[in-house]
């Protein structure tokens, strides 16, 4: 520019006007225009570049105060002003960036360079260049921005960031990452981002840097240990990727690394409960064979012993105290092996699934109560696809079946018939049953929490043990399934019970 501006100011000199064929053909060829200011007269001269630059007519003469008004009012005139008071009357040249809002009412960003010509020791004349800078100030202003952007980004950025050399340098960083290491930027700049690692994960990052260099890939992520300021470790999810100029060589690396010190330690604590829940089920286990089997052995030489009392010393069994201890020794034996029932469950989660035909299966759970069913005058209907199919144990679905049935038999309302409706449906991953009644309901304001609960009765009747929708509840979810209730006092009570179905 500056050689530019020499080469006009030189053929300035030796004209009596800035405007000529040659000079004008140099000004178009680079799209710079000149200027002039004959300060006796106050004249002012534009070349043709110039005046296109400020979109007017080519035969547009300016005066000083017109070609002022150009420049965006505020700073840039008033900047404008001051430089060239300062030429006229100090004789110091100018060149400055200014805001020029054209004729056309556009703006643009001009660059004018003045320099006074001084004779006798007096300004009398400035002659100047101008040129039309608006693409490459916005593309400057424009990457500016991006800069501030990024550099804001990265600053502000919730996990911890680094520019990292070739050769492992720290060239730049962001507080988080000072924060999470526990030093300050000024220690950390030009360190070796090796040198921070915990020292069994040393030889971590070269590995991946080395193959990021040489353009077998372009990021990698790890868990990497590192060593803070304090001594103490801190653990992080590493991601680094590289930066490559336009003609593919690397430049440098960009490291974002993320504290998860804090999940490291709950996933340990999660380790530890685990195994020691682990340990528990497998003592619970062992009891539940002991309960299932020792118990059960002593309660049957109970039952055995007063059997043989009875037959070999009938007159023992004739106090008050024989029937109550015979008693006492049905209960046990009852107790124990309903105990067994759910340890046999409990201990056998993991149970091979087979298809099975719902309908074969309920018809068949509806045989067994045949007679009730007549003697109760029941009335029930089924709407289930001969086609449907249940992934479930035959042994679990069959005493699902019969043990809401049998409650709906059992709880029926004493002056009303029992009706009994069982339907199914596919409902997403699984088959929904429906098994609804009109008896007695439940009280799920009362009971709701407690309706699945192990010895959990809700009305009186003979038969009830408080077991069967203890043992339903988890035959379904050793199963995979999940029940639900709704019910209400002398109206009815619903059972929703969802079972895999074969197509999953």
């Amino acid at each position: 520019m500056k050689d530019v501006y020499n080469k006009l100011l030189h053929i300035s000199n030796k004209q009596t006007s800035i405007s000529n064929p040659f000079l004008d053909s140099i000004q178009k060829s680079i799209a710079i225009g000149s200027w002039e200011v004959n300060l006796e007269t106050m004249q002012i001269s534009w070349s043709p570049m110039t005046k296109f630059i400020h979109e007017v007519p080519q035969d547009y003469a300016p005066n000083v105060e017109e070609a002022l008004s150009f420049y965006e009012e505020g700073h840039h005139r008033d900047l404008i002003a001051v430089l060239f008071d300062k030429a006229v009357n100090k004789g110091e040249e100018f060149d400055q960036e200014f805001l020029l809002r054209t004729a056309k009412n556009n703006l643009k960003w001009v660059r004018s360079i003045g320099y006074p010509i001084i004779e006798n020791n007096k300004t009398v004349k400035i002659l100047g260049v101008f040129q039309d800078v608006t693409e490459k100030t916005n593309t400057y202003k424009e990457l500016e921005y991006k800069e501030k952007l990024i550099s804001t980004t990265l600053e502000n950025a919730p996990n911890g960031m680094a520019l990292v050399g070739l050769k492992g340098e720290i060239l730049h960083l962001n507080k988080k990452f000072c924060d999470y290491l526990g030093y300050s930027k000024v220690e950390l700049i030009h360190t070796n981002v090796n040198k921070l690692s915990y020292p069994d994960d040393i030889n971590i990052i070269p590995m991946h840097t080395n193959e990021m260099i040489n353009g077998i890939k372009d990021s990698f992520e790890c868990e990497k240990r590192y060593l803070k300021k304090d001594g103490s470790i801190i653990y992080c999810l590493l991601s680094v990727s590289i930066l490559r100029d336009e003609a593919n060589k690397p430049l440098h690396f960009i490291s974002n690394i993320i504290d998860i010190t804090k999940s490291k330690e709950v996933n340990k604590k999660i380790a530890s409960l685990l195994q020691t829940t682990k340990s528990q089920n497998t003592r619970l286990q062992n009891f539940a064979h002991i309960v299932s089997h020792n118990l059960r052995s002593h309660s049957g030489n109970l039952e055995m012993l007063l059997e043989l009392m009875k037959e070999e010393i009938p007159e023992s069994t004739k106090n008050e105290f024989f029937p109550l201890i015979n008693e006492a020794v049905n209960k046990l034996s009852e107790t124990i092996q309903n105990l067994n029932e759910v340890a046999n469950i409990n201990t056998k989660q993991k149970q091979v699934l087979e298809s099975n035909n719902l309908l074969d299966f309920t018809n068949n759970a509806l045989g067994t109560f045949r007679a009730e069913i007549i003697e109760t005058k029941a009335k029930v209907n089924i709407e289930i696809n001969k086609t449907i199919e249940v992934l479930a144990v035959p042994a679990y679905l069959e005493s699902i079946l019969l043990n809401f049935v049998s409650n709906a038999i059992k709880y029926k309302k004493e002056d009303l018939d029992p009706v009994i409706n069982i339907n199914a449906e596919k409902v997403k991953n699984y088959i929904k049953i429906k098994i609804e009644d009109n008896g007695r309901g439940i009280n799920l304001d009362l009971h709701k929490d407690k309706i699945f609960g192990l010895y959990k009765t809700f009305h009186n009747h003979e038969d009830a043990r408080g077991l069967g929708l203890y043992i339903t509840k988890n035959q379904i979810d050793a199963m995979n399934g999940k029940v639900e209730v709704t019910s209400k006092v002398n109206i009815g009570t619903t059972f929703t019970i969802y079972l895999k179905y074969e197509a999953n």
